[in-house]
């Protein structure tokens, strides 16, 4: 007989309410308690949940006994001590992205996780989304090719945060998409921006990911953008796919165009690229909420005692990135290399990881 988890959100905010909303619905799930600061927060899920327990005292959450795991949706400055006492009083815990300030706080939670045996997920939401992961199993198949270079443009007005800066807020998803997809670790990291609204918290980012084989990928983050865009192009030797995420129903579109250079030639008058057009095709993709996906493989984790697909690596890679990129801005958009292990040990395993969620998906 499946075990039932119980699980507290902490923060009651802008997405902590998304979070609730999910793991209530989800079987198997019981969803005991929330916590915020703020009173009213409180009282308004609570007229709307009327079984739940209410805490503005994080550690009297903590010490329900029969609490299995933590969801944390705070801002970022406060997941590294919140995430700490989750672990070290022995729940699961889900971090929403990023996950922590900096590197080093990501490495003590995960070693704080792998000491107590418990699971710690961070909320790379997008990698649980229908088009990404079709995205991942068009590649996985070999039908886009070797993947050159990803372009992405995520922007729109507001919202502006206080302790973060635009690539810190927008830019993770991004990032975890491209990781996934490439399946590598970047070796540098070069940003440039600049803040307009508030002074030292940069609201517009251009930033560039170097990889082995000659492979980069573009992140255009901002706060400041008239129009609402979520895109990403994926150009392959074989095909190209656009990914727009503000499309209701036809979110991937895959293109079989490509360039090709002639392989020798005698003179330069006989040099010409070759162009190819052919059709273009949109693929079914299932209609569901990433998030729920999300937090079902997170309570799936906790039953089964397995790594997530977003497990605490996968975390530490994108701070590591993010840090990178703000060491880049202040040096007015220089390159920041990569040491050797910057890297996890096992950066392409999460690719096959994904490709069996919507595989076991779709079977269901």
């Amino acid at each position: 007989m499946k075990s039932v988890v119980t699980v507290g959100v902490v923060g009651c905010g802008y997405w902590g309410p998304n979070l609730i909303r999910n793991f209530r619905t989800i079987p198997g799930c019981r969803l005991a308690a929330i916590c915020d600061h703020r009173e009213e927060r409180l009282k308004h899920l609570c007229s709307l949940y009327h079984d739940i327990t209410a805490f503005t005292d994080y550690k009297k959450l903590l010490e329900m006994p029969q609490l299995t795991a933590v969801a944390i949706a705070t801002p970022v400055r406060d997941h590294f001590p919140l995430a700490k006492a989750a672990l070290l009083a022995g729940k699961h815990t889900f971090i929403e992205k990023p996950m922590a300030a900096s590197s080093a706080e990501c490495e003590e939670l995960i070693e704080i996780a792998d000491h107590q045996g418990l699971v710690l997920m961070v909320g790379h939401t997008f990698l649980y989304s229908a088009p990404v992961r079709k995205i991942i199993e068009l590649i996985g198949t070999g039908d886009i090719g070797r993947i050159q270079y990803v372009n992405s443009r995520r922007l729109n007005l507001g919202l502006f945060q206080k302790d973060i800066n635009v690539a810190w807020d927008l830019a993770p998803h991004d990032i975890s998409i491209i990781l996934h997809i490439l399946g590598e670790f970047p070796l540098s990291v070069n940003c440039s921006g600049n803040a307009h609204v508030t002074p030292g918290i940069e609201d517009v980012t251009n930033m560039s990911l170097s990889f082995s084989q000659q492979r980069f990928a573009t992140i255009q983050s901002s706060w400041l953008e008239p129009r609402k865009v979520r895109e990403m192009t994926i150009v392959g030797t074989k095909r190209m796919i656009v990914y727009d995420d503000l499309q209701t129903h036809e979110k991937i579109r895959v293109y079989d165009v490509r360039v090709e250079r002639p392989p020798h030639y005698d003179t330069f008058a006989e040099f010409h690229y070759s162009y190819h057009y052919g059709d273009s095709y949109i693929p079914y993709l299932k209609q569901e909420e990433p998030l729920k996906t999300e937090c079902e493989h997170f309570l799936d984790c906790i039953e089964k005692g397995i790594e997530p697909a977003s497990g605490g690596q996968a975390g530490l890679e994108m701070v590591r990135i993010l840090e990178a990129a703000s060491a880049s801005l202040k040096a007015a958009g220089a390159p920041i290399k990569f040491s050797p292990n910057a890297a996890s040990d096992e950066p392409s395993g999460r690719v096959p990881s994904l490709i069996a969620m919507a595989n076991s998906s779709a079977a269901a």
